[in-house]
């Protein structure tokens, strides 16, 4: 599953190529298990509408939605920083296998494609799904709809809110780093890589953890997340960024998926354990 910096890519990629244009046809096909919304329900809030911009919510990709073009904002209305209200959201969860490509029509149409959005600049935007895990919801911010992501966003958690975050805890702290209600975004991939360089092991209770161990976790988390943006993501599956390329960031892994082979630290082989039903890797020396 695209996790948040495979997100953060797709997100930005996307809005850089579509902030501003105006959505001429939405066309959904007939799976309709990946539509939290009615298909006709969200065809009639995507045509006509101006793409406000385009971020990201945790795992979630939000297409902020315009009536017009820049206008002054409303109540109920959210302007961005162009000047542009939203007053309605396209929501994307990528799911396992889920794909925002920014293409033209003339580009095949790839097997698995559920979703196409026909803009006035003559691109379109895709939602691509094999495995079909992923969702598509409209809301409506006049409605009080807005989509909110569950947990705190770990890219800007500040050291005492992370630390109370696992105060009191007896879940493995690799458990609690991947519970979504806590922090949003956060999975498998960083959530082991993380803990690394944090020299924290997977398995021990985040109750237990000490003021200094979890602002080490926070700080090596923010680093991991960082620079995996940088390098596009990890592409270790099915991903790929919104003009299909894959990213950088599995060639800096240093335990995740890398069982049996030396740590690039000590040379330890790295070990494979299985913590709240996930494939973990941590090193048995580094991490304490």
């Amino acid at each position: 599953m695209p996790e948040l910096p495979e997100v953060e890519t797709i997100a930005r990629g996307v809005d850089a190529r579509v902030r501003g244009d105006q959505i001429v046809v939405a066309w959904f096909g007939p799976k309709r298990d990946l539509l939290k919304t009615p298909a006709a329900a969200q065809v009639k809030g995507l045509e006509s509408r101006t793409i406000a911009g385009v971020r990201r919510m945790g795992k979630h990709i939000v297409v902020g939605l315009a009536a017009t073009g820049p206008r002054t904002a409303r109540r109920n209305g959210v302007t961005d920083q162009r000047g542009v209200e939203e007053d309605a959201q396209w929501i994307v969860h990528l799911g396992m296998t889920g794909r925002l490509l920014v293409t033209t029509p003339e580009a095949p149409v790839e097997p698995h494609t559920h979703a196409r959005l026909e803009l006035k600049s003559g691109r379109e935007l895709r939602f691509v799904d094999p495995r079909r895990f992923g969702r598509l919801e409209l809301r409506d911010l006049g409605k009080g709809e807005r989509f909110g992501a569950p947990g705190a966003e770990p890219l800007a958690i500040e050291a005492e809110a992370f630390a109370a975050l696992f105060r009191g805890r007896k879940l493995a702290i690799k458990a609690a780093l991947l519970n979504q209600t806590l922090l949003s975004g956060v999975g498998n991939i960083y959530a082991d890589e993380s803990l690394f360089r944090a020299k924290i092991r997977p398995r021990r209770r985040a109750g237990r953890l000490t003021q200094a161990e979890l602002e080490r976790l926070r700080l090596a988390l923010q680093e991991v997340l960082q620079a995996a943006i940088r390098l596009g993501g990890s592409s270790v599956s099915d991903y790929v960024d919104a003009e299909g390329v894959r990213g950088f960031f599995q060639l800096e892994h240093r335990v995740y998926q890398r069982t049996g082979e030396p740590c690039r630290v000590c040379k330890t082989p790295i070990r494979r354990v299985v913590v709240a039903g996930r494939s973990t890797h941590y090193c048995p020396n580094c991490q304490k």
